[in-house]
């Protein structure tokens, strides 16, 4: 099995394990020891939850929304009987499923972000452009999908979504071409929706990326609102750390890491006076509920990329929790996009 967030290695037996991009530099970071309580808020294919367990004689909360995912965790259960706890949820709700299971602080939390291998290597499960299947995109089993998105919203808003969660600049043309062919029928493959962008931007022999990659990409984030549940991870995760506990977080595209950035930035240092991007004081003494583990992000050396391309993207950022309260600034100054929250939809 593998990830798009790593690489498979074989085991005894022949069953393949999930070695995520970046572990050895996560585990360095989250610094797991015996008796802590950790949390891997996206179990994925499980390869960060292994490594953990495997690294200390600690307790280790697995959470994701996926019930694929969850599927697959039996055997880590059976591994490390009584450490390893598997809970269907969002990791932005970690607070409240940590607390049903008595860990009212933790001393780590990771987080590896973005759409694994599994969920792209099932046609049926509607995220990739590479194998048709209904256009789906739905990491859990609620909400709309990305199909009733794309036939259902208005062409300016498709062309926001496209612009905003994918940062591609032909977004209206993408958007007006969506809105042409549902007036002919539904779209509701994979295929289709990539066929219509394809057309739209043509194919670069320059470019590796596919043409729809930005357009399912926002697609994606949009069904599953993904940057939202970023915020409020991060927020969740620095309340429920001990001081000392560390934060350790895997992403994979700007949006992503800009988050994180401007949240560790807030949390770490002041708010410099008329910037834009930080949290106001509002007058009152600053106290930074993290310090900084590394000031520039940790990027995959030049073999992770070679035997991984999805890896190419990959930024580890890390910080430990100080004894200083938890902040409460929401999403001010994190660069969450705020369509969703807006209610456009």
């Amino acid at each position: 099995m593998m990830t798009g967030r790593g690489r498979p290695s074989f085991a005894a037996g022949g069953l393949a394990r999930h070695i995520p991009v970046l572990l050895c530099e996560a585990l360095t970071a989250l610094k797991p020891e015996d008796g802590d309580t950790i949390i891997d808020g996206t179990f994925g294919a499980g390869g960060y939850s292994r490594a953990i367990l495997e690294a200390a004689d600690c307790r280790l909360i697995a959470i994701d929304r996926d019930p694929d995912a969850l599927a697959n965790a039996q055997e880590l259960t059976e591994t490390f009987p009584g450490r390893f706890t598997p809970v269907l949820g969002r990791y932005g709700e970690m607070e409240h499923l940590a607390g049903e299971l008595g860990a009212d602080a933790v001393d780590g939390v990771v987080l590896d972000l973005g759409v694994s291998s599994m969920q792209l290597d099932q046609p049926e499960r509607g995220f990739s452009f590479a194998k048709d299947g209904p256009l789906d995109m739905r990491m859990g089993a609620e909400g709309p999908t990305a199909a009733d998105i794309v036939n259902s919203l208005k062409e300016a808003q498709i062309a926001d979504i496209i612009y905003i969660f994918g940062e591609e600049r032909r977004s209206r043309a993408i958007a007006k071409a969506i809105v042409r062919r549902r007036a002919e029928a539904p779209i509701t493959r994979t295929g289709t929706l990539a066929d219509i962008v394809t057309g739209v931007l043509g194919r670069s022999r320059n470019d590796t990326k596919h043409p729809a990659t930005r357009t399912f990409q926002a697609l994606r984030l949009y069904v599953n609102a993904e940057l939202d549940e970023l915020a409020e991870g991060l927020g969740a995760a620095e309340r429920l750390l001990r001081p000392g506990g560390r934060l350790v977080v895997v992403t994979f595209h700007s949006l992503e890491d800009r988050i994180v950035k401007r949240f560790f930035a807030s949390r770490s240092a002041p708010p410099q006076k008329g910037s834009r991007h930080l949290p106001d004081s509002g007058g009152k003494d600053f106290s930074p509920s993290f310090q900084l583990l590394n000031r520039r992000p940790v990027e995959p050396n030049q073999e992770s990329v070679r035997s991984n391309p999805r890896a190419r993207s990959a930024r580890l950022r890390a910080a430990r929790r100080t004894e200083a309260p938890a902040h409460d600034s929401g999403f001010a100054g994190l660069g969450v996009p705020e369509l969703r929250r807006k209610g456009d939809a």
